[in-house]
């Protein structure tokens, strides 16, 4: 089956400036055009393009997608331990940022802890002075870590 820009568009659920952009970045082509002109793809495209929107869900870069794809294209000429070591690569940056974003929230909750949160002036709030005294260490620690 062949599709215009806008029809892949939204089976793909993107946009068209989305196809377009990824066709700039040689990660989706157009071979065929009508004699008006306008573009024509291929189910063929369609399924790249939710690869690749599959794996922008996920966080992979753009330069990681476009490596996942040309393993895809040429299987041949690759191994399973490619695909497998820019999937770890991923992996190990979520683990990263679900680790940072455990310690945000301990620091929060430590926050919300602190404070008594009744209508009083907050003049003397918990929360704002704990704010300071953390920004303050925080200033102090050497740089570079």
């Amino acid at each position: 089956m062949k599709y215009r820009i806008g029809e892949l568009s939204k089976l793909a659920e993107v946009t068209p400036d989305t196809i377009r952009y990824y066709e700039k970045q040689n990660m989706m082509g157009h071979k065929e055009r009508t004699e008006g002109g306008f573009r024509l793809y291929s189910d063929n495209d369609l399924q790249r393009l939710k690869f690749i929107r599959y794996a922008k869900q996920l966080g992979f870069t753009l330069n990681a997608i476009r490596e996942l794809l040309s393993i895809r294209i040429e299987p041949e000429q690759h191994t399973c331990q490619e695909s497998k070591s820019i999937v770890q690569s991923r992996l190990r940056e979520v683990e990263l940022r679900i680790s940072e974003l455990e310690h945000m929230r301990q620091s929060l909750q430590h926050l919300n802890d602190a404070c008594c949160g009744t209508g009083h002036s907050s003049m003397y709030c918990s929360i704002l002075e704990a704010l300071e005294q953390g920004a303050s260490r925080h200033n102090e620690q050497p740089q570079g870590n």
